[in-house]
């Protein structure tokens, strides 16, 4: 009634009854019928908002086929969804970042401050594709918000949330926790501003509670006058896209990329292999040249989360003996092919690997004048003997645009990994549930049965690197507090872990020394030098923490030249995070006297060549006595050539020995791209790989070239 009666004064007056009509479908109970009060066959809209927030119950009905106009079959349970599928994780993300925000400026006396104009475009792959795919969301919206196709929107806006917690933040928790250095934990933490920022603006008319209290506390982050009006976002206008950081390329790569995660996971899901177990191979094929070459430029991150020693990709399958089978699926075709059915299983059994991909593209297939559907079909690949694959080493599964084989033979060494990696998790979830904060100093002490105790020792290191904490066989130290203890069962062993308050005792946080034996600096080669300056770097009268091992190393002062470490105060947290003491309390020397303090008003570039001593904090330095300084680099190096030479180490600290994997991580790191490849000559005929070189050190003195 209503409606007409608007209409009709809108015709009266301009003529047309309305611009624009938007009509939503009915909301129904959840089995069919009307709500009704006598009934009770719905529940109360004030429990559900006090239970989940009124922002849950505005999302789900805005994400639901009553804004398509069609009936909506109310459950509680989908208000839920929302809160633990799409709110919870969201709000994690945030808060995740508003952590880090503060832990820059407590551990590296940096003050968060964004400046959407003085904000650089990143160079990090993964910051690319986060700020691309938040700009082609915000151009969609745009549209589409436009065309009043509000139906459109929240799937896009529920799979931007997925986009980033479960694979933006999830992937670079290292970077945002300061892993890789503060610089690039600062260009980190802009990306991830940038796109909560744009986020909370965008989603604000849809979901106005939520998102005005997340930009209450970031609008304290933005430069001066970087909004007009700040009181509230609701006063702020929804953002443009900014089509210039746009880039479709990244966005596909990135998509391919999570498809052969995707892919892998299921695998291991198949076959009941957790994602702590590391797998020798994942083998992505694909007829497109484009997709394979997605995957190159991402397989680093395709090794870690699919937590895989290699990836392979190819174009031809064929090589691996792989082949599709397809069966039907009688619960569904039985009935309705009643007599026919023998016939038409006769005939799906016979079908090609090429016919099987078509109906993988297409959807549909006729099989004995049957049309059949994906549904209808059970689709799976076996494996033929060939010179290099056995039939059970592999476990595939695809999509439309990639085939990804995992390798499950079994392998003890990696077993063994997956048992430390096991401990790590016994340890962390401890830490937890003591009420811990990965800033609190702890030190874990162990005792461990059976095999359990080989494998803690052949992986005590990397155990000690994850943890970032001590750790220790039994016994506790008496003197120490303890804060929680549990004994568990991994696998047929028994595991007893205490934590304990503090580092044993000391105030700087750091282990008592123990005798660690001196290497000689890193012999000089034909007279080369680094390319860029650098300094030697000792720790004295303490031992290095978090899994590191060794006590001598090398700090480049620039890399690539003339990119220059801005400050002393960043020097000094490199060489603390050199020795896994980030966060710890040391006195810093230029002396072996130990009598002259490192100064925040030194400049940089003065140091060149100098050997840098840390000792513990408080006045432990009595009765040290510090190696004289040395004219060469302790650390084994390369010099790198591009259009800025560069220089990467082969060790840090001396003695802890990288990878050739490493060493090209390195590189990409020092000239932000991913996939670089290296030669070991300048006409780039001699790439540079595992194969080419048996013993990193052969790279000492010499020049890499990038290919």
């Amino acid at each position: 009634m209503v409606l007409h009666f608007v209409s009709v004064i809108n015709f009266a007056v301009w003529k047309t009854p309305f611009k624009n009509l938007i009509v939503n479908g009915l909301v129904l109970a959840s089995d069919g019928q009307k709500m009704s009060k006598r009934k009770k066959n719905y529940p109360d809209p004030l429990t559900v908002v006090n239970k989940y927030g009124a922002d849950a119950l505005r999302m789900y009905l805005c994400n639901s086929p009553a804004v398509r106009a069609d009936s909506l079959r109310f459950k509680e349970e989908g208000v839920e969804r929302v809160l633990k599928d799409v709110f919870l994780p969201w709000y994690n993300a945030y808060r995740f970042f508003m952590q880090n925000v503060e832990r820059l400026e407590r551990e590296e006396g940096i003050k968060f401050v964004y400046s959407d104009s003085k904000t650089d475009k990143p160079t990090n792959v993964m910051d690319r594709w986060i700020l691309s795919f938040t700009q082609s969301l915000l151009k969609f919206v745009k549209e589409e918000m436009g065309a009043y196709r509000l139906y459109t929107v929240m799937p896009k806006l529920v799979k931007f949330v997925d986009n980033l917690t479960n694979w933006y933040v999830r992937m670079n928790r290292k970077r945002l926790k300061g892993d890789g250095g503060a610089d690039d934990c600062y260009i980190a933490l802009e990306t991830l501003f940038s796109v909560l920022f744009s986020m909370v603006r965008v989603m604000s008319p849809l979901i106005p509670f939520i998102t005005e209290h997340m930009y209450q506390n970031l609008k304290h982050l933005l430069e001066s006058d970087s909004a007009k009006d700040s009181r509230s976002v609701h006063f702020l206008m929804i953002p443009s896209p900014r089509e210039a950081l746009i880039d479709a390329k990244i966005e596909r790569a990135v998509s391919t990329m999570q498809s052969v995660i995707e892919l892998g996971r299921i695998v291991r899901e198949r076959k009941t292999l957790p994602i702590k177990y590391p797998l020798k191979e994942a083998v992505a094929i694909s007829r497109d040249p484009a997709v394979v070459e997605d995957v190159k430029s991402l397989e680093r991150y395709i090794l870690e989360e699919l937590n895989v020693r290699k990836v392979t990709t190819t174009t031809d399958k064929s090589k691996y003996g792989a082949h599709m089978e397809a069966d039907v699926d009688f619960k569904v075709l039985g009935a309705r092919l009643k007599g026919d059915v023998k016939k038409v299983v006769t005939a799906v059994k016979k079908l090609s690997s090429g016919q099987l991909e078509e109906f993988q593209q297409t959807g549909t297939i006729v099989v004995e004048g049957y049309t059949l559907e994906e549904e209808d079909l059970k689709i799976a690949y076996k494996f033929d003997s060939t010179a290099d694959v056995t039939p059970d080493q592999y476990e595939a599964h695809s999509d439309k645009k990639v085939l990804v084989l995992m390798d499950v033979s079994p392998d003890q060494s990696m077993l063994d990994e997956g048992i430390a990696r096991e401990v790590i998790n016994r340890v962390q979830k401890l830490r937890k549930k003591a009420g811990l904060v990965p800033s609190d100093d702890i030190t874990v002490f162990y005792k461990a049965t059976g095999n359990l105790k080989n494998i803690i020792t052949t992986f005590l290191d990397y155990i000690k690197t994850a943890l970032k904490q001590p750790l220790s066989p039994y016994p506790v130290v008496g003197s120490m507090e303890k804060i929680i203890d549990e004994s568990q069962k991994v696998k047929t062993d028994m595991l007893d872990l205490t934590i304990v308050k503090g580092h044993d005792g000391k105030d700087s946080g750091l282990v008592s020394c123990t005798v660690t034996p001196r290497l000689e600096p890193a012999p000089v080669k034909n007279g080369v030098k680094p390319a860029c300056s650098y300094i030697n770097v000792e720790l004295i009268g303490c031992d290095p923490q978090e899994g590191v091992s060794g006590n001598q190393g090398t700090i480049l002062l620039e890399n690539p030249k003339s990119c220059m470490i801005s400050s002393v105060e960043k020097l000094k947290e490199q060489m603390k995070l050199l020795f896994g003491l980030r966060g710890r309390r040391v006195d810093i020397f230029t002396d072996n006297s130990l009598t002259k303090e490192l100064s925040d008003t030194t400049k940089v570039s003065s140091l060149n060549g100098q050997t840098i001593y840390l000792a513990p904090y408080t006045g432990a330095v009595t009765g040290l006595c510090a190696p004289p300084s040395v004219s060469t680099p302790y650390c084994h190096f390369a010099n790198v050539n591009d259009k800025q030479m560069g220089c990467v180490l082969l060790e840090n600290p001396r003695g802890q020995k990288f990878s050739v994997e490493e060493v090209h991580k390195q590189v990409q790191k020092l000239y932000n791209k991913d996939g670089i490849k290296l030669s070991q000559s300048a006409d780039k005929k001699k790439p540079l790989s595992s194969a080419s070189v048996k013993d990193v050190f052969e790279l000492h003195s010499t020049t890499l070239y990038l290919s």
